[in-house]
């Protein structure tokens, strides 16, 4: 089944549907704020699906392009930052929909890119991910695993789908905690209930990896809500700052590096 996408380029190119036949599948959360935002100011999270470059975390927050205006350049939406551009063509498919990226900048220019995909999930929705896939867990979550949280660690690792003893491919009920994760996957699918969304990442010689954020009303601190994110990424950390060898894309000789995101309403094999 096709997906139908609505996008809001004035602020931040962000997509604010992702619609099949009768099912929504992005969150969205009032924010009336968002609209007055300016770069590097805080992110404010109004669900969708944002585009988080050249970082997640850290600085600036959520990355420099979801607080700019976006325009339109013939079949492309672009963005222009102070050291890379962005540019995204979206087109529909027979059973989803493709986004193809292209970022230019200097060679050898760093950065983590996620499509920050909030999803409306029921509490019975599951991630399907190539079991044993090494998954990075960060300090949010050191409450909730079996062992004691290495001291100055910035990530632990384990297995997919339970790494640390945290059983992550269930989104299941608000239980008051919210965790980040990293998979080392190039590809993956969410259930819920009857439907299906696949999602999966192509790039040559560039890390890939779906980040995943299952918050189950643990934040913010204070009013927290309900926000499960399932985000095809390049990298492997949510902060750049944090990136070793390997840990982040860059930008080749060339002076483009090119991804795809293809979603489908079907599942691919995991």
């Amino acid at each position: 089944m096709p997906l139908d996408i609505v996008i809001d380029r004035a602020h931040g190119g962000r997509w604010t549907s992702l619609r099949a036949g009768d099912r929504e599948w992005l969150w969205r959360r009032d924010a009336p704020e968002r609209a007055k935002v300016f770069p590097g100011d805080a992110f404010v999270d109004a669900g969708g699906l944002e585009e988080c470059v050249p970082t997640v975390r850290g600085d600036p927050d959520h990355g420099d392009v979801w607080s700019r205006p976006w325009t339109r350049e013939g079949e492309a939406d672009v963005v222009r930052c102070d050291r890379f551009t962005l540019a995204r063509t979206v087109r529909g498919t027979s059973d989803g929909a493709e986004a193809d990226y292209v970022l230019t900048a200097d060679a050898g220019f760093r950065f983590v890119w996620a499509a920050h995909a909030l999803l409306d999930l029921s509490d019975r929705a599951g991630l399907h991910l190539r079991e044993g896939a090494r998954t990075r867990l960060f300090p949010e979550a050191a409450p909730l695993l079996d062992g004691a949280w290495p001291k100055g660690d910035p990530w632990v690792e384990g297995d997919w789908p339970a790494p640390g003893g945290l059983r992550l491919d269930r989104f299941g009920p608000d239980d008051g905690t919210a965790v980040g994760a990293v998979v080392d996957a190039s590809h993956c699918c969410v259930h819920d209930r009857d439907d299906r969304l696949s999602l999966a990442l192509e790039a040559d010689g560039q890390p890939l990896s779906i980040a995943l954020w299952r918050n189950l009303g643990g934040f913010p601190a204070q009013d927290p809500y309900r926000s499960t994110g399932v985000e095809p990424m390049l990298g492997r950390v949510f902060d750049l700052a944090e990136a070793g060898p390997g840990d982040a894309a860059r930008v080749p000789a060339s002076g483009a590096a090119r991804w795809r995101l293809t979603l489908a309403t079907h599942c691919r094999c995991v």
